[in-house]
């Protein structure tokens, strides 16, 4: 039996820790690796350091579903959202190999570069549901089949509407509403739930319209069931980015 510490904690951290997804310092603290060892095992190569305070193995390719539930651990609310999950639960339009990753979060947080250096990506912190208890928003984010368990990607119900809060602005009119128009048979209970909870006067509006243009559900009762922030009786008018004029009635 090999009697040497230096050579058991070595030996602890490689049996001990899984390849696929990097690792903090309270997670090496617990193979026995403190801060200081981390920071010479990274100079000797027995660990590659991606940034303060986060490590990885040498030559480990990890995906980004490993790197996300790792950020999942460090930000609030993390969760793929908008168009991304769309993508993941089958709503997808031209969808790109390059195709930046949409992250939603609860907090303020910028993505580390060792993750955006890999794996393309933007983050959005914006309080779109004014939820009315922590049951509520954790019932909207699942892990679709056949993805790590415990990875949080939205609904495609609280997916649509993410992406509608960004349309206009980091996604194009046309886009989202070729994505729109891809929706099958959305629960509208929940739907109802969501837009009551939503914040945005324009997503509730845009959403609204677009469902009563494509027929995706009866909007009048949904408004009868549902009480929408749909703000005043007036039109609600913006110049976007591109210089589309978008102009939406109250009630769709």
């Amino acid at each position: 039996m090999d009697s040497n510490p230096r050579h058991q904690i070595l030996k602890r951290l490689q049996t001990g820790l899984a390849r696929g997804a990097p690792f903090d310092l309270a997670t090496l603290a617990e193979v026995g690796v403190s801060a200081p060892l981390a920071s010479r095992y990274a100079e000797s190569g027995w660990l590659v350091r991606l940034a303060q305070g986060v490590y990885a193995f040498p030559k480990d390719d990890f995906g980004v579903y490993g790197a996300l539930r790792f950020l999942q651990r460090r930000v609030p609310g993390l969760h793929i959202g908008g168009k991304s999950a769309l993508a993941l639960q089958g709503v997808r339009h031209n969808l790109g190999a390059r195709e930046p990753l949409v992250l939603w979060g609860d907090a303020r947080f910028v993505l580390p570069d060792w993750f955006t250096s890999r794996f393309p990506a933007r983050y959005v912190q914006a309080r779109l549901f004014d939820w009315p208890d922590e049951r509520s928003a954790a019932k909207t984010l699942v892990t679709p089949a056949g993805l790590p368990e415990g990875l949080r990607v939205s609904v495609s119900e609280r997916a649509v509407l993410e992406l509608l809060y960004d349309a206009g602005t980091r996604e194009s009119l046309e886009e989202a509403r070729n994505l729109f128009d891809g929706l099958r048979s959305p629960r509208k209970a929940l739907l109802g739930q969501l837009l009551s909870s939503c914040t945005n006067v324009k997503t509730v509006r845009l959403f609204l319209t677009w469902a009563r243009e494509s027929g995706l559900l009866d909007v009048d009762d949904l408004r009868a069931r549902y009480p929408l922030r749909t703000g005043s009786d007036k039109r609600w008018m913006s110049r976007m980015p591109d210089g589309t004029l978008l102009t939406l009635k109250p009630h769709g």
